[in-house]
Parts: structure tokens; sequence; C-alpha cells
């Protein structure tokens, strides 16, 4: 009887040590953990390959990688540098990838259309989504950067080399008003017109292809 206690109490010791170590194993990862951000432009939803990461960690990055979605600037490879820069501070090494209705690593972004350029493709305050992409061709609604009005979204007219045409759909002249002036003792109603912006721009300057409206 004493030997099976003996024995039993060993055997309770050796499951006990293999508990602790099974602990600090899980507390100092030394292997990688898989991440998914996925992301349909408007919301994000991190996934990941194991059971045992921080809340904490995970919630830090849902939060920076939404911001990361709704930004211009942003691309899956910067994407990717936050979640591994989170994933660092709390001792973890990730590999990471992004998920979306178009595709493994295909990121779009949201954004708001502003103003009657593009009527009556696209109305004032709608909701678009857009797929960060350098690939697209005449007749694509794309968005892009414009220098003195941020963002614009209009329709591929031609490319020509690294120059790329984009025009409004909208080819309505507006009356803005209607000033009488004074020219050399006469008096003239001058008429100032507003028509819709196209122009040309650097392709590079185009964000992506408007894929939902």
């Amino acid at each position: 009887m004493k030997y099976l206690i003996g024995k039993l109490g060993f055997l309770l010791l050796v499951v006990i040590a293999l508990i602790g170590g099974a602990s600090f194993i899980m507390s100092h990862p030394s292997h990688t953990v898989g991440i998914t951000v996925d992301t349909n432009g408007t919301s994000v939803t991190i996934k990941s390959s194991s059971f045992f990461l921080p809340e904490a960690m995970l919630d830090e990055m849902k939060e920076k990688a939404l911001i990361d979605v709704q930004e211009v600037d942003s691309s899956v490879g910067s994407i990717q540098t936050d979640m591994q820069e989170i994933a660092r501070k709390y001792n973890y090494t990730v590999n990471v990838k992004v998920s979306s209705q178009f595709g493994e690593n295909q990121l779009p972004m949201p954004a708001t259309v502003k103003g009657t350029s593009m009527l009556p493709t696209l109305k004032n305050g709608q909701e678009i989504i857009v797929l960060k992409t350098n690939d697209f061709k005449v007749g694509d609604l794309v968005v892009a950067k414009h220098p003195e009005y941020d963002l614009i979204v209009k329709r591929v007219a031609e490319i020509n080399g690294s120059q790329v045409y984009l025009k409004s759909d909208n080819r309505q002249v507006q009356i803005v008003s209607n000033k009488v002036q004074v020219i050399n003792g006469v008096k003239r109603v001058v008429t100032i017109e507003k028509r819709s912006l196209d122009v040309w721009l650097p392709r590079s300057y185009v964000v992506g292809v408007v894929k939902e409206y």
C-alpha cells in the first residue's frame, strides 16, 4: 500500500510538472502565429490560428487595422507591418494576411461621394467601396489623388504611358450666376458657368477602382 501511494504521488508530481511546463510555453511562445485581418472596408475582424493569444493584443490589432483600412495611403504591406509591431509588444511573432470580399491580400477602402460631377452614376453623399490597385483600364471608375481637390472619383477616359485622363460622367454645364457688369459704359450680363472636372494626372495618383456603389 505504501508503495502504491508513493507511486501515485510521483505520478501527480509528473502531471503537475507537465502542466506547469505547458503554461510556461504558452506564456513565452516560440512559434509563429497566423493572423488574418478580415475586412469589407467598413469593419474589421481579427482571426488567429491560436486560441491562447491575449485579448488585449487582438483588440489593439482590430482598432489599428480599422484605422489602416480607412487610410488612403495604407497598403497590405503597411497593415502587415503594423500587426507585427503590435504582436511584438506582447512577445509574439505573427504572419499576417489580409482577407476581403475581393480575395486574399486585396485591400478595400470606404469613401463618400461629394458633389454631382459623376451623375447619374454616383450621387452626392453616396457611399462607395474602392479596391486599392494600380490595375485599371479605360472605362473604370477610379478614386485618385488631386493636388488641389484631395480625392476625386472619375472615369478613366484614356491612358497614355504614365499619365491617365480622368473624366466626369456629368457633362452638363451648370449656371452658377448671372452678373451685370459695365464694360466701356455698356451694361452686359456676364454668365458664370461651372463645368465638371476633367483632368490629366500621373497614373501613380490613382488609389484604386470603385467596386461597390
